[in-house]
């Protein structure tokens, strides 16, 4: 069995046996009404029938006894739902049959969430290709996705869709539904015995959206690397932004790395900044700061624009008490904007040492300043010509411009580790407020309920998101740090992080061991929204 490994855009599925439950068709019966051996494929036989009038009565019958079956077919099992999922990772679905059109609409009125408008291209032996095995069918797939060959997955039972599949280059399934393999497993690049084992195949090779990997697979990920050195104290996994590793009795290692791919004029604080936020996470101090910067070649970097960021870099660190280190520069084809990978080592006592799996049931969560306050700096920059056309004020945007000095969490983390019944902190980031929720329970182990009605937004949040129909809990928000707190220690919190100048909510708390989160509207259960890419990737992708 092969396997490929390049991403994939479309699936062209077989119909019969395929997406239906096998045996529909009865092949051995209609062969024989019709003369054709049995170790003959029906249509190749007919076409090489030399009486005109014997090949009109042979696909008469054919055309007869398949529409009588396309009536009684059944769809088979896991077969919409599949169809479904593949949809809704963005996948083209199409059909290549040897069917005709019309029995496909026939048998697709006996599926319940599926017609023939979930398939495009539907490609029939109505249509001027060559039937399977040959390879046009899949071209002609390839040429209606615009994409290429390679880049499509063929899902079929028999050897036709294996062949026709292979000698176009496509990715191809067999699946085994009833039938022999018949050598299939050698020639196939995957093989499945029910539908719904497509769905994490179909989940590993479909292309990623632009932004941080889905926790679903940066789970599954995790569970392979995970470290034995019994010094690590924070593991890599699903919300955990750090790693931590015990040097002597009573001082741990703090260590974390975030790149900076974006373009912007501030890109040097940025790169500080992002990394420091995680670090104070866990109470410790970020002390030592090194950086890789690549910078594009082809004449677009000089030497004046890397001592600009270079010295920006010392200029952030010394700000907050960090010292550069250096790191690595390189001017490179490998990037065609300026790219910052930095890395932050910092200290905290063991004893002092803020892990989320400490937080307990009936810990309250807070949320500093406002939800989105980063994307709402990064839209007001970027996108200040679209927000004028929905009628945003230039005092307005001027207004959101300034959210960008309140990226940082470095000041109420500091203030919060100095609490005693803070148990957890995270920084929100990409994916804003409501995927950091979900990496907080994750990485806490405990549910959270959230009300919606407290979450704050800044009112010129809400406005640039009412403009562009933009959900301001799924943009980007660093400059926000969620906190679990006890109870009794909560007021104390608040008061303390007020005192800075720092707006500081109460949005829920966590509940017994498990993940997840229960939101709630008006104390009335409410659907907890997720977003597979941030809400800012929606404005980049429009025109």
């Amino acid at each position: 069995m092969r396997t490929k490994k390049s991403p994939i855009d479309a699936v062209l599925f077989d119909f019969d046996g395929t997406l239906t439950r096998p045996g529909g068709i009865d092949f051995p019966s209609i062969k024989k009404e019709i003369g054709c051996p049995p170790d003959q494929p029906v249509l190749e036989f007919i076409d090489a029938l030399r009486d005109p009038e014997d090949r009109r009565r042979a696909h008469e019958i054919l055309d007869r006894r398949e529409s009588e079956s396309a009536e009684r077919c059944e769809p088979g099992l896991d077969a919409e739902s599949t169809v479904r999922y593949l949809k809704s990772l963005g996948l083209g679905v199409g059909l290549l049959t040897r069917n005709r059109r019309s029995s496909i609409e026939t048998a697709l009125k006996n599926f319940k969430d599926l017609d023939i408008s979930d398939f495009d291209p539907v490609i029939t032996r109505d249509d001027p290709i060559a039937p399977k095995p040959s390879p046009e069918g899949v071209l002609f797939a390839a040429d209606r996705w615009k994409t290429d060959p390679e880049r499509i997955m063929v899902v079929g039972d028999f050897h036709f869709d294996m062949e026709a599949g292979g000698r176009a280059g496509a990715v191809t399934v067999f699946f085994v539904s009833g039938i022999s393999g018949n050598g299939l497993e050698s020639k196939s690049d995957f093989i499945i015995h029910r539908l719904s084992e497509l769905k994490p195949i179909a989940r590993s090779l479909a292309p990623l959206p632009a932004g941080k990997l889905p926790n679903d697979l940066l789970q599954e990920i995790m569970r392979r690397i995970a470290p034995e050195d019994p010094n690590i104290l924070i593991s890599p996994d699903v919300g955990e932004d750090v790693a931590a590793v015990l040097m002597t009795s009573n001082d741990v290692l703090v260590l974390k790395s975030d790149p900076i791919t974006f373009a912007s004029d501030s890109i040097s604080e940025y790169a500080v900044i992002v990394n420091a936020n995680d670090i104070v996470t866990v109470g410790a101090e970020p002390l030592w700061f090194l950086a890789t910067l690549l910078l594009p070649a082809g004449g677009l970097t000089n030497c004046a624009q890397v001592f600009a960021v270079i010295s920006a870099l010392h200029a952030i660190c010394r700000k907050w008490g960090i010292t550069f280190c250096g790191g690595h520069t390189e001017i490179t084809d490998a990037v065609n904007r300026p790219v910052i990978s930095g890395m932050i080592a910092g200290t905290v006592a063991r004893n002092r040492l803020i892990e989320k799996r400490n937080m307990r049931p009936g810990d309250k969560v807070l949320v500093t300043k406002g939800v989105a306050v980063e994307g709402t700096a990064i839209i007001a920059r970027d996108f200040e010509e679209r927000l004028a056309v929905h009628g945003v004020t230039p005092e307005e945007i001027g207004e959101a411009e300034k959210l960008l000095n309140s990226i940082e969490i470095i000041t109420e983390a500091r203030i919060a580790s100095e609490n005693t019944g803070v148990t957890a902190m995270h920084d929100v980031t990409e994916g804003g407020v409501a995927t950091a929720v979900e990496e907080l329970s994750l990485a806490g182990g405990h549910g959270i309920r959230i009300d919606f009605e407290q979450i704050p937004v800044l009112p010129v949040t809400r406005l640039f998101c009412d403009a562009l129909e933009l959900d301001p809990l799924g943009l980007i928000g660093s400059g926000s740090l969620l906190i679990c707190c006890r109870p009794d220690r909560c007021g104390d919190l608040i008061r303390s992080v007020a005192r800075a100048g720092i707006l500081i909510s109460v949005i829920g708390e966590i509940r017994e061991p498990g993940t997840g989160v229960a939101a709630y509207e008006s104390g009335v259960p409410s659907e907890w929204p997720r977003f597979e890419a941030d809400e800012i990737t929606r404005l980049f992708a429009k025109p």
